[in-house]
């Protein structure tokens, strides 16, 4: 199994995700843009060399420490197609590998799976690995992300829900920003207490998400 270790920097409660592989101590850092000299320790306390930098998408909350980790490490940048050149802005130093969705990026012995989810953003994507999924800003514990921002789109954000939702609801869900009331949850958990995942329909998420409709309480204790 890869290793996990989440660690929440920054000023808006966003949480990172360092991925290893432990056998040969390659890793990777999911959506580095504030503490990177943190990242750094952290991943060199573990022993793990940093290698691949996984965005989930390109707001700059999820971006601005791309280049200083990419000079420190020489880590190769994966992030979805439709942002690739924002990607390239925010780490111009960077090999940056554009994704369509579906594609096994090799973390060692392990594949990280990419998911195309779009909604919050353009191209926004998420990343499967071992059993857990690293969801950025689509999915949040017991929310999802805003889709008011340029590039946001309710109804893809609904499809990208559906997508997460049918992964095996033991699957770990680490977000992008520590907005709920544990910093991880299960796809199981969501499916039965996240107000978004609890709609019924397209239309009824997109007025639950505009603000048509007041979200009901995630119900956790």
């Amino acid at each position: 199994m890869a290793a996990f270790f989440q660690v929440e920097v920054g000023l808006l409660s966003n949480f990172n995700v360092l991925i290893a592989d432990e056998k040969i101590h390659t890793c990777a850092v999911v959506d580095p843009a504030y503490e990177v000299d943190r990242l750094l320790r952290e991943a060199a306390t573990r022993g793990w060399r940093i290698e691949t930098v996984l965005l989930t998408h390109t707001h700059h909350d999820h971006t601005d420490g791309a280049e200083e980790m990419v000079r420190a490490t020489g880590a190769t940048v994966y992030v979805g197609a439709g942002e690739a050149e924002a990607a390239r802005k925010a780490a111009p130093s960077a090999k940056v590998v554009p994704l369509a969705g579906g594609e096994r990026i090799p973390l060692g012995a392990h594949f990280i799976e990419s998911l195309s989810t779009p909604g919050h953003t353009v191209a926004g994507t998420s990343y499967l690995v071992d059993g857990a999924v690293m969801t950025g800003d689509t999915l949040f514990i017991g929310g999802c992300g805003r889709t008011d921002f340029p590039g946001g789109d309710p109804r893809l954000l609904w499809r990208s829900l559906q997508t997460l939702a049918a992964l095996p609801e033991e699957t770990r869900v680490y977000p992008g920003h520590d907005y709920g009331q544990t910093p991880t949850s299960t796809i199981g958990w969501e499916r039965t207490t996240n107000p978004y995942l609890l709609c019924k329909s397209e239309d009824e998420f997109v007025a639950l998400r505009t603000g048509k409709n007041p979200p009901r309480p995630n119900k956790r204790t």
